[in-house]
């Protein structure tokens, strides 16, 4: 198993002087951000879903062994709330594919208003290939049954297990071989730092629900004020490394991040092959 860890989107203004030397101009921060991380979550994508020129210059941008989440546009998961999903998955994943190998997995964050249906959801992953990941971050309290759980397994769907404020708020359900985990909101100081028993306590849970049996695990920080985000993403990288996984490499030094973590090489980014 390989955890792979990063954080979602890297155009922070705030992250200039932690991660972004003051010299490196705005155009170039996605090469900065990949020469420090091995995986990004767009999440860009979710507010306007951009072209398959956009997602292909993107490609070449990144190192071969670069992995890009995508998270789905709110075209699907907010304005038509999963309904009717086949056209949106069909021009979502046409405009993704533009990532070739790159691609990672596909995250639908779910409106906090939106109540369970699982044939809604049935009906939505089914418009997936078997060969795209998707992760499905629900966001109601609803959604905790188990028929929603059974929906998740038979497709072959992660549940993201979501954190904010230093406590899941989603159950730790292990609905497919691999898994994705969203970190919102630490309690630590400076806000919205995680702390480090915190980042132990989440290296412990997937250390024992993700064997090295199973195949991979995505982590993104998205507590992005203060880079706080990239300076959690490398503790955590190096906690759950000390208990025994391989861990995409966060190269972070001098300029703000306490703590680097793994040296490991990048592994290959994604066992399943893509349609052009």
């Amino acid at each position: 198993m390989t955890l792979f860890v990063g954080t979602s989107g890297w155009q922070y203004k705030d992250w200039k002087g932690v991660l972004y030397p003051a010299d490196v101009p705005v155009r170039l921060w996605l090469e900065e951000y990949a020469a420090h991380f091995a995986t990004v979550e767009l999440n860009n994508a979710f507010y306007r879903l951009p072209t398959r020129e956009n997602f292909e210059a993107w490609r070449e941008r990144v190192p071969p062994d670069f992995v890009v989440a995508v998270k789905a546009s709110r075209y699907l998961t907010h304005i038509k709330r999963l309904r009717d999903p086949g056209e949106p998955v069909d021009r979502l994943l046409t405009h993704a594919y533009g990532l070739g190998d790159r691609l990672g997995p596909v995250l639908l964050q779910l409106p906090p208003t939106l109540r369970a249906d699982p044939g809604l959801l049935d009906t939505c992953l089914a418009c997936f290939p078997s060969a795209v990941r998707v992760a499905v971050e629900p966001r109601h309290d609803s959604w905790w049954t188990p028929e929603v759980r059974r929906v998740l397994e038979s497709r072959g769907a992660a549940l993201c297990w979501a954190d904010v404020l230093s406590r899941p708020v989603t159950p730790l359900w292990r609905t497919t071989d691999w898994g994705y985990v969203r970190f919102h909101q630490g309690r630590a100081h400076p806000w919205p730092h995680y702390g480090r028993r915190a980042l132990l306590s989440w290296a412990e849970r997937v250390a024992t629900a993700f064997p090295e049996n199973h195949r991979d695990v995505y982590a993104y920080f998205n507590n992005d004020p203060g880079a706080a985000a990239v300076r959690d993403a490398a503790t955590f990288a190096g906690l759950t490394e000390t208990r025994g996984l391989t861990v995409t490499p966060t190269r972070l030094g001098a300029r703000g991040t306490a703590r680097p973590a793994t040296t490991h090489p990048h592994p290959h980014p994604h066992p399943h092959p893509h349609p052009a």
